[in-house]
């Protein structure tokens, strides 16, 4: 960027914007403002304004009824605003969306960091597995793929400090979750195809490790439950990825030796 904004002028749109989305309704991502009411950019020049236009993600302009507006992207936002608003949680940024738009957030975080990910995989269980877990479909909230490591991840939006009997029945579902998709190899191997893709150097990867995961909106006193599944708040989330091969022995995981990818086993 030019001289024209400086780090305390960047600062100052992120806080205003904040306030903005603070107001909104948490079910909205995108969010249309007419400049001409909310003085989003009374404190700038006009040249400052078109360069925080031009760089930056979440605020874009458009057309609507003959006129312009700003339209915001909660999820940009936040990506952005967690370099610059110093005093201001990731976990306060994160109130501003509601539970769908809470597990975005996470998939593009994981996105961030090189993984890819998808978001409300679904999948039925054809295995025996069904008979002990008596439950034939499953639903995981997000998935993240990088080089070896399959985070399998639950996102939970507690606005409260939760017993530990209930953080713990979670955990313990997720892992059931991480069990299922191991118990099911073409349901992952087709998962595995359409998130990397086929690549004869896949076969350098495994064992591919699965990960369960908790991710809450709160910080919790609870770091792992009593199976070593993680639970990480969104706060920690960042840190947690960098330091994963690291922390990967306290926690409870699951291997996967082989995949079947278009009639080839790697």
């Amino acid at each position: 960027m030019s001289n024209s904004c400086t780090l305390s002028s960047i600062k100052r749109f992120f806080h205003d914007v904040f306030k903005i989305l603070k107001e909104t309704d948490k079910e909205v991502i995108d969010i249309w403002y007419n400049p001409l009411e909310n003085g989003l950019f009374k404190s700038f020049n006009k040249d400052q304004e078109n360069e925080i236009l031009e760089n930056f993600n979440c605020i874009k302009v458009e057309k609507g009824n003959y006129k312009e507006y700003y339209s915001i992207n909660k999820i940009s936002f936040i990506i952005e605003a967690m370099k610059f608003l110093d005093g201001i949680h990731i976990k306060q940024l994160s109130e501003i969306l509601d539970f769908n738009a809470f597990e975005q957030l996470i998939q593009e975080i994981l996105i961030e960091c090189g993984y890819f990910s998808i978001k409300n995989f679904r999948f039925s269980d054809r295995s025996n597995f069904k008979s002990k877990t008596k439950q034939g479909r499953y639903e995981i909230d997000v998935i993240g793929i990088y080089d070896q490591y399959i985070l399998v991840i639950d996102a939970k939006q507690w606005r409260h400090k939760d017993s530990f009997s209930a953080i713990n029945k979670a955990a313990n579902l997720q892992f059931r979750r991480v069990q299922a998709l191991k118990q099911n190899p073409e349901v992952f191997s087709k998962l595995f195809e359409d998130l990397v893709g086929v690549n004869p150097r896949i076969k350098k990867r495994v064992p591919f490790i699965l990960v369960p995961i908790i991710v809450t909106i709160e910080d919790n006193y609870i770091k792992m439950n009593d199976n070593q599944v993680p639970l990480v708040s969104i706060s920690n989330f960042n840190s947690f990825l960098q330091e994963l091969p690291l922390n990967l022995q306290y926690f409870k995981t699951i291997k996967i030796n082989k995949v079947n990818i278009q009639t080839q086993l790697f």
